[in-house]
């Protein structure tokens, strides 16, 4: 039973995920005139891509995703630890985590919109800061600039990155980390040594689970950027109201791509981690 079911899975997953990916592929290789689709094979697509200043926009996407995504770790990681390993009551870890979910069941536009009024010139801040008087002017860069976009971001996908940290700290073996103590490693030993390598796989599902969403984020984006943060999801939005379809497909297949190098960059300098922890443990002992 179980040596049928395995296939069949396999082959749905496959009809699912795998087999439109590359109906994405191959169309983005077909170019649209006059409002019409031309089903021959051509680079033009491909080409109009980079002639178009699509290349500034990748650049700006990229470095926008990886700042988020470096920011989400960097702040997730630790409230993670704390959460799973810092001595919090059970009713605490509860209302955390309720608190991590509860964004999940609510539409991304109406948790984002709410802080154009919160950060607008007029918006709740501003206005704070102006009555006790901390400013004499409202700050116009705290919203449609790219750092409202990336604070946005910030929100939307934090519980992407603590949820699978948490989940692969909260698995660890208090014995390991008492054992740790017990034989007179300091904290950061116990960290570097214990907590952080078998954390890894929460970390890289993290980043992935963020990442991707913010190579593809389009709400923050559009919302709390006011069109003058132009991302990669920008160009798919107007390329598909213009009924360019083959240049939503090449888009979106550039966007996985993307997803595909960085990811495996990723796994090359966690496995480069990985041999040097142990060559160094090697060498300690």
């Amino acid at each position: 039973m179980g040596d049928c079911l395995i296939p069949a899975v396999l082959l749905v997953w496959f009809c699912l995920v795998l087999l439109p990916l590359a109906v994405l592929f191959v169309f983005s290789f077909f170019e649209t005139r006059s409002f019409v689709t031309v089903y021959q094979p051509t680079f033009n697509t491909w080409i109009s891509l980079f002639e178009s200043g699509r290349f500034e926009v990748t650049l700006r996407t990229l470095r926008i995703a990886l700042t988020v995504t470096a920011l989400e770790l960097l702040i997730g990681y630790p409230f993670a630890l704390w959460l799973a390993k810092g001595g919090t009551t059970k009713a605490t870890k509860a209302v955390m985590l309720a608190l991590l979910t509860i964004p999940f069941f609510l539409d991304m536009s109406s948790r984002t919109i709410i802080w154009r009024a919160i950060l607008g010139q007029s918006g709740l801040v501003n206005s704070a800061l102006m009555d006790i008087g901390v400013i004499s002017a409202p700050m116009e860069w705290m919203l449609y600039s790219e750092w409202s976009v990336h604070f946005g971001m910030l929100i939307s996908l934090f519980p992407t990155m603590v949820l699978p940290v948490y989940m692969a700290i909260n698995v660890i073996d208090d014995s390991l980390i008492e054992a740790s103590n017990d034989l007179g490693a300091s904290p950061w030993q116990t960290m570097s040594g214990i907590i952080i390598p078998l954390s890894l796989p929460g970390v890289l599902a993290g980043v992935v689970f963020t990442l991707g969403p913010a190579l593809a984020a389009w709400v923050e984006p559009s919302m709390l950027g006011g069109g003058f943060v132009n991302l990669l999801s920008n160009s798919v939005e107007s390329a598909y109201t213009a009924l360019k379809y083959p240049v939503v497909a090449a888009l979106s297949t550039f966007i996985i791509l993307l997803l595909a190098v960085l990811l495996a960059a990723m796994l090359l300098a966690v496995r480069r981690f990985g041999d040097l922890s142990s060559a160094f443990r090697v060498l300690k002992g």
